[in-house]
């Protein structure tokens, strides 16, 4: 309704609302704990703790303010944030780590802004995640690698966006994320710097939820739903979503990061109305408007 249909908020913030007492959103707030927890874990077990259910309701579409979901960005802030201003949660629970890890900053950063975006600690959280940035432009939660990833990088950009979303404009945090671009798009959005071979197999395999793992069709959503610029070094991963469209107009379900679940939304190998809608988005982004046959 919103992204592909261009309804008013006023029309689809009601079927938002919805996601927190009907279907997977409903089924996943119903597992919370008393304490504000899911699975009795922090960040682990995968993918059922607290922090991978949060992100989950992130991609579903809780509204802003749902008092479960604010409980738990507190319980997250309270039990990982780190005393440089990241989030550092695998580990032992309760303690206080003195360096962020940067992919759970970043996917830390977006579930908080969304859903308390007035939370004190957020504005620590987000210079911490822009000091991290790497001369090249993206991020890498080994500090020691010299050279960004892809997977860190994605769960970032996707943090400072929602941030901005959330708060407004940031200049300094529009930078970094025109960084965080050019870094992708220097690398194809899914080609080594060095052999301009295939980073990994996984990143041409549409899956969802993505977890902390990046694929094409997720770097490309962010840029979609950033507003970037068209720039010709996306065309080939944009070619490559093309080719895997289904005869009946979907794209498939490719891949799944194993892992429990509390459920499984779509089948592998099948139609997926995630991929779906986010190949969508794309494409209309690239191209200005929804192919015909879709």
């Amino acid at each position: 309704m919103r992204d592909l249909q261009d309804r008013p908020a006023a029309e689809y913030e009601i079927e938002r609302a919805k996601v927190a007492t009907e279907g997977w959103g409903a089924r996943l707030l119903a597992e919370q704990q008393i304490d504000g927890r899911w699975a009795g874990g922090y960040y682990t077990p995968k993918w059922t703790s607290t922090f991978y259910t949060m992100q989950l309701l992130w991609h579903l579409g809780v509204p802003p303010g749902n008092p479960k979901a604010a409980r738990a960005v507190e319980v997250l802030l309270e039990g990982g944030s780190a005393t440089d201003g990241g989030i550092r949660l695998a580990g032992r629970h309760p303690y206080r780590a003195r360096l962020g890890e940067v992919c759970e900053s970043g996917m830390g950063l977006a579930m908080s802004a969304w859903f308390l975006p007035e939370e004190p600690r957020l504005p620590a959280l987000r210079d911490n995640l822009l000091s991290e940035q790497f001369a090249d432009g993206g991020w890498n939660c080994q500090r020691s690698a010299g050279h960004s990833s892809f997977n860190t990088t994605v769960l970032v950009l996707e943090g400072l966006l929602e941030w901005e979303r959330q708060r407004g404009p940031d200049p300094n945090v529009t930078a970094a994320r025109l960084r965080g671009h050019e870094f992708m798009l220097a690398h194809r959005m899914f080609r080594s710097h060095r052999s301009g071979e295939v980073i990994s197999p996984q990143y041409l395999m549409l899956s969802f939820p993505g977890r902390w793992h990046y694929d094409i069709l997720r770097g490309l959503d962010y840029l979609a739903m950033a507003g970037a610029e068209q720039d010709e070094r996306a065309s080939e991963a944009i070619a490559v979503l093309q080719k895997k469209q289904r005869r009946d107009g979907a794209w498939p379900l490719q891949h799944r990061h194993g892992g429990k679940t509390y459920f499984e939304m779509e089948e592998a190998a099948q139609p997926s109305r995630w991929n779906t809608l986010r190949a969508l988005r794309v494409l209309r982004w690239w191209e200005g408007s929804i192919p015909p046959h879709c």
